[in-house]
């Protein structure tokens, strides 16, 4: 399994540095789209990143980069460009600096500090490197803050609990678990909201970058504990595909961001993997609305019904908590997921099949 480790770099002297060889990349890059932009202006095929491997050959003396680092950016506007089907953007002045290499031949890290093109770099070292180094890159934060992500390859981890757990996801309680637990969310930016406010009315650019880097920070930190505890203490983990993205087109918005879901879903999905755990996605819709008792579906339903937090069913006359409710269908669903999935071993990845609760 593949890891990436960050760590930020010591040396204040060493931005110099780094930003010069941030801004020959840059030009790397932009030559990659002025390429591009030749061959839709002729209609010609876009071209691969080996042929802008290829054209930029020789370049890497002559712009003080490592020849890795030139072929990591013809390798990565391609897949960009890909994917996206269009030209990435064009790479200035405001955009933060980056410094990739492909191999682990272009680095060597020796205790807390690395070489790179003959510069030793020192590091904060937060944890120690296991594992062989494949790839990795330099990178600027908004505070101009350099660190070194290392992808590194680890051996798996198989330790995880014999329990399983459904999670469903919201704003009051970040995270509901089907054995009844809340995780209250911790409302980061709500908390430092005001502080926000004073620095960005007073144009304080550096005060207002740094408090939103501490939400993020604080926020990460407080998903990284969670996530790694619900993974060791489980060996199935099932969690509801809230569409994030379509409510932070809302009224909402402020609180779904500051609630991270996706990051949480990811966390726990990485993790998973690497302890031997099984993480299921399902489909949340209607998991409020059907008893888990009995299946009849009477449940609150819409947004006009948000404010029923518990409710009785039609069916059966079992009390259900609205979220713990949810959860526990959640789970149900998940466990079909899971019996299918060893049934059919073609079905291994989750985007073959789109599953819906029942």
């Amino acid at each position: 399994m593949v890891l990436t480790y960050r760590y930020r770099i010591k040396d204040a002297t060493a931005g110099r540095h780094l930003l010069r060889q941030a801004r020959a990349v840059n030009r790397v890059w932009n030559y990659c789209g002025e390429i591009h932009e030749a061959a839709r202006r002729h209609n010609k095929s876009w071209p691969s990143g080996f042929d802008l491997i290829k054209l930029t050959s020789g370049s890497s003396k002559l712009l003080g980069l490592h020849s890795d680092t030139v072929q990591a950016v013809c390798k990565q506007f391609a897949l960009a460009r890909d994917a996206h089907r269009k030209r990435p953007r064009w790479r200035g002045r405001k955009s933060l600096s980056w410094i990739p290499f492909q191999a682990a031949r272009a680095i060597r890290v020796h205790s807390d500090s690395a070489m790179f093109l003959g510069r030793r770099y020192r590091l904060w070292l937060s944890r120690p490197i296991e594992g062989d180094i494949r790839c990795g890159s330099f990178a600027q934060d908004a505070r101009g803050r350099w660190y070194l992500n290392l992808q590194v390859e680890v051996p798996e981890d198989r330790e995880h609990g014999t329990g399983e757990i459904g999670i469903d996801l919201g704003l009051k309680s970040l995270a509901t678990l089907s054995t009844g637990e809340k995780i209250e969310a911790p409302r980061l930016y709500r908390k430092y909201e005001r502080a926000l406010a004073i620095a960005q009315r007073a144009g304080y650019k550096p005060r207002v970058r740094a408090i939103h880097a501490k939400i993020a920070n604080c926020r990460k930190h407080f998903l990284h504990e969670l996530s790694t505890r619900l993974v060791r203490e489980n060996r199935r983990i099932c969690v509801g595909n809230v569409n994030s993205g379509g409510l932070a087109r809302t009224s909402m918005a402020k609180s779904v961001l500051d609630a991270g879901w996706s990051q949480l879903r990811s966390q726990l999905h990485y993790k998973a993997v690497r302890h031997g755990a099984e993480y299921i996605e399902v489909d949340e819709r209607l998991t409020t609305q059907v008893c888990s008792a009995c299946g009849a579906c009477g449940g609150p339903k819409g947004r006009e019904d948000l404010v029923v937090r518990e409710w009785i069913c039609g069916g059966c006359g079992a009390r259900h908590d609205r979220d713990i409710n949810s959860a526990i269908n959640i789970l149900v669903s998940g466990r079909n997921v899971g019996l299918l999935r060893t049934e059919i071993p073609s079905l291994q990845r989750r985007e073959d099949v789109n599953w819906r609760c029942p």
